[in-house]
């Protein structure tokens, strides 16, 4: 996987290597060359006192030298920038592949670990190339021409280098083997690190408010440790190498020069081939160390390589179309033709066979207890996972068909756990619509019942906002995000229990507002409370994904059981009767005027309940029809 990936990035770069290559050739051209002269000095200019033949070869070496010097340097700049663009692409691919992903991909992966092979990962790769464009010309080059003139210079040496050389080369093969599945367990051991300790930065409230710090600081020790383990394995290989290769060239060393100070003696060497011949074996075992430690990095390159392709030759199960097709009718059009929803492997669809339409100016409310596929049942809209059978229409066409941008485009969706992203709040109400003017801004908040709390902030609309909302409430994100999706101006409103954290009065008022300015719109929504959907054109009712009732309330009270316990469950939980003027009781009795009862029995005929009909003068019965 590891040639691979950089066979691929590398190939990009084809000017800058092939000048590394040049360049690396005459440096170790250069490298070779020296003690060559070297040993001329030694024998003809020092042995014969000939001085100007000591300056004339010295000019040469110094000569030598600078070229190699500088093209070693420049090697190594056009190898660092292609190593550098490298890493470059593939995180920018990297991040395409993430974006691409559907929920399915994303959990499959999980967050953590695509930061780590996105981040860490990649640096691995890309300081193995940095080292690789310079080390793997170099070193075969070196280690072969060191042998060879070694031998030229003294063949009668040739046995030191036939022990030497092969007892490096084995030493190196059994610690890689050993280091490729330590640096596997590395790898994953810092995935889990990065994901026990995200998850206790996100959700430090809860840790404290239940008392968790001890356990939470014991189960990342405990992550930390496996660490740390893996670590030890690997350096404990590490620790072994440099004092082995060092051990191996000391002996090798010591064994020329007692042979050497024999030869030299008999007669049958100079001093200057014995010489050379010890500089030949230190750039042989130098490039044998080089070797070495690129050998060190190249193991855990490669679990990292291997971790990298799987991202980017995982394929997202929403695949867009390859020849996308236009909306045949109204894009707010949006119809269930039999759509099924299932997870690979599962026993039981999380949907089954939904058939049901919801038209432009009318409001779908979805409803059900929890697991039953609210959540899902809306992500199959904008396309964000695919129907495993069946089919989603917009605007008359299959979402399978149309252009993902295009389809997206025409949805605003305010999910169930609002996200605010680092910037400012007209950054992030600009994030669907980017040359939204300000005086829109300022609409969109006063339809989501935003725009008191953004005039109090210090600076309006310039105000920071601190990556997912952390700066604002639970309450004022909500609306912020419900303002991000009114500004976009879209077809068709997606709110995933987009109200859970207003209070009542304001639920009822952002809801008040939300209906002229989505006139023209669909609107589907997903919540918890019968009051927030009582006046919704049509409820679809789910239990274990799969519509047990459609209708509006007042009929589904009387024909879905289902409904009727979410219904009663709810009034049961709300308290007692609220009576009197401006009285407020959620799943209570009101009476009088300018009382508002959310989700209430009402006085008069054709009592149901939570969201009745109300009696009497600006009677407001939350999700209720009123007379007046």
């Amino acid at each position: 996987m590891l040639t691979r990936l950089l066979r691929i990035y590398l190939s990009r770069y084809k000017r800058e290597l092939v000048l590394v290559v040049v360049l690396q050739l005459i440096a170790t051209a250069a490298m070779l060359y020296l003690p060559t002269l070297n040993a001329d000095i030694i024998d003809r200019g020092v042995a014969r006192g000939d001085t100007d033949y000591i300056l004339r070869i010295g000019g040469v070496m110094l000569a030598v030298t600078l070229a190699q010097v500088a093209s070693s340097v420049v090697a190594i700049y056009f190898g660092a920038r292609a190593a550098m663009g490298a890493g470059r692409d593939i995180r920018h691919d990297l991040a395409h592949r993430v974006s691409s992903f559907s929920q399915r991909e994303m959990g499959t992966f999980g967050a953590p670990s695509l930061i780590t092979r996105t981040t860490n990962d990649v640096q691995q790769v890309q300081m193995l190339t940095v080292m690789s464009v310079s080390i793997v010309i170099m070193a075969p080059i070196m280690c072969v021409g060191g042998i060879i003139m070694g031998l030229t210079v003294a063949p009668g040496m040739w046995w030191v280098l036939a022990v030497a050389v092969p007892m490096l080369g084995l030493f190196m093969v059994v610690a890689i083997s050993r280091m490729i599945p330590g640096f596997r367990a590395m790898q994953e051991r810092i995935d889990a690190v990065n994901r026990v300790l995200r998850e206790q930065i996100t959700g430090i409230r809860v840790v404290r408010a239940f008392v968790r710090e001890p356990e939470e600081v014991a189960r990342f020790g405990v992550a930390n440790d496996h660490l740390a383990d893996a670590s030890l394995r690997v350096g404990r290989v590490f620790a072994l190498m440099f004092p082995v290769v060092m051990g191996i060239t000391n002996i090798t060393m010591v064994a020329i020069i007692w042979v050497g100070g024999h030869q030299i003696v008999d007669g049958r060497m100079e001093i200057g081939a014995l010489s050379a011949l010890m500089s030949y074996v230190m750039q042989i075992l130098m490039a044998v160390m080089m070797a070495s430690f690129l050998a060190m990095m190249a193991p855990r390159a490669a679990v990292c390589a291997e971790r990298i392709m799987e991202v980017l030759e995982t394929q997202t199960s929403v695949e867009p179309p390859t020849a996308p097709v236009g909306f045949a009718g109204d894009p707010a059009a949006v119809a269930f033709d039999s759509a099924t929803f299932a997870y690979p492997g599962a026993d039981e669809p999380v949907l089954a066979d939904l058939a049901f339409e919801c038209l432009p100016g009318t409001t779908t409310a979805i409803v059900g207890s929890t697991g039953s596929g609210k959540s899902t049942l809306l992500s199959l809209v904008p396309r964000l996972i695919d129907t495993t059978a069946g089919r989603v229409t917009v605007g008359g066409t299959s979402v399978a068909d149309l252009d993902p941008d295009a389809l997206r485009s025409v949805i605003g969706v305010v999910p169930q756990r609002p996200y605010l992203f680092s910037g400012t709040v007209a950054s992030n109400l600009r994030y669907g619509k980017a040359d939204a003017t300000d005086e829109e801004l300022w609409e969109a908040l006063r339809i989501a019942q935003a725009e008191d709390f953004v005039t109090a902030m210090p600076d309006g609309l310039d105000t920071a906002i601190a990556q997912g909302g952390t700066t604002v409430s639970g309450g004022q994100r909500q609306r912020l995000a419900i303002a991000r999706a009114l500004v976009r101006r879209p077809s068709v409103y997606l709110f995933d229990d987009a109200f859970s954290a207003l209070d009542v009065a304001t639920d009822a008022r952002l809801r008040a507002a939300l209906a002229p300015a989505t006139r023209d719109s669909t609107v589907i929504i997903v919540a918890q409370r019968i009051s927030t959907i009582a006046n919704a054109d049509q409820i679809i009712v789910l239990n274990r994904g799969r519509v047990v009732g459609r209708g509006r309330h007042a009929d589904l009270l009387e024909t879905c059981e289902t409904y009727a316990e979410i219904a009663e469950s709810q009034l049961a939980g709300a308290g007692s009767a609220a009576s009197g003027p401006n009285q407020h009781g959620a799943g209570s009795a009101a009476s009088g005027p300018n009382q508002h009862g959310a989700g209430s029995a009402a006085s008069g005929p054709n009592r149901h309940g939570a969201g009745s009909a109300a009696s009497g003068p600006n009677r407001h019965g939350a999700g209720s029809g009123g007379e007046s």
